[in-house]
Order: C-alpha cells, then structure tokens, then sequence
C-alpha cells in the first residue's frame, strides 16, 4: 500500500452510547497501528433515545472547534451515565476540565451553532443506513458495531490493508 493511501474510517459515534465508550478501544488500536496515515472522522448520529446525546454532538463540534475535539470526545463517553443524570451541566464541566472555552461552550449549546454539522451528519447517516452506533464506514463499506464489537477491529484493518 502506497504511504497515505489509506481509505479514511468514519466513526458514526453517539456520545451517550455505552456502546460507542467501548468502541473507543478500536479506535485507539487503529490510530496505534496506523498513526498519522489514517484519517478518522467522527460523525455525529445522536439517538433519540437518549435525550442529551444531541447535546453532547453539538459541544463536541464546539470542542473541535477548538482544538480538543477527540479529547473532549473521550472524556464525555467516558461518563455516559453521568451524562444521562447531569445533562448539559456535565458537557460544560468536561470543557473546563480539559481546558476549553467552557463559557464558549455553554453558549453553542444555547445559540445552536453546531446544529447544522449535526443534522447534516444524522441525515447523511440515515441515507446510508445507519440505524445505530457505533457504526464505521470504511473504503465505501459500512460496519454496524452496535450488536457486537467481536471481530469489527480485524474487519476494518483488512479492509484498510486490502
């Protein structure tokens, strides 16, 4: 395989998915094995069954914003069932703990900045068949963790040395 030629992985996340707190592993794994030459790209598919995962995608791309997107990223999953108690409260706490504009923040959560990223991500989701997270895309495939993470990491990493 050429150096940079690898196919991009997109991590269709919700960041009040337990599910996708687990997937975070593979994530990781890939970014160790592959390092710089692989580019992977959260998308945003927030569940309507969980009421502050719109939220949470919407301080995420504020977070991005400003530099410290997949680090925020994780520390909110880290938390998911904090989330589920505490709401936007929590999602501007982890801003401040991990340095960010927490107050800037609070305010895309309120002026809805962000909201167009979002939809735009849950419904380019939907139209490619996204019904759950996580999911990952990869050289055009779609792969739905959701179910079960068992073998996924392998399957992506065939799919980005084939």
């Amino acid at each position: 395989m050429i150096e940079g030629s690898l196919p991009p992985v997109e991590f269709w996340c919700e960041l009040q998915c337990p599910d996708c707190r687990t997937a975070l592993d593979d994530v990781r794994a890939l970014r160790a094995r592959f390092g710089d030459a692989l580019t992977i790209t959260l998308r945003h598919f927030p569940l309507e069954k969980h009421r502050h995962a719109y939220p949470a995608a919407e301080a995420a791309e504020e977070a991005f914003a400003q530099g410290k997107g997949w680090e925020y990223v994780e520390a909110v999953l880290a938390r998911v069932a904090e989330l589920d108690r505490r709401g936007p409260e929590l999602l501007v706490e982890v801003a401040a703990e991990l340095g960010l504009d927490a107050e800037e923040v609070d305010t895309a959560l309120v002026d809805g900045r962000h909201m167009l990223v979002v939809d735009a991500d849950q419904a380019e989701g939907k139209a490619i068949g996204v019904t759950g997270t996580p999911t990952y895309v990869v050289a055009g495939r779609r792969l739905d963790g959701g179910k079960s993470q068992e073998g996924l990491l392998e399957e992506i990493i065939a799919l980005l040395e084939a």
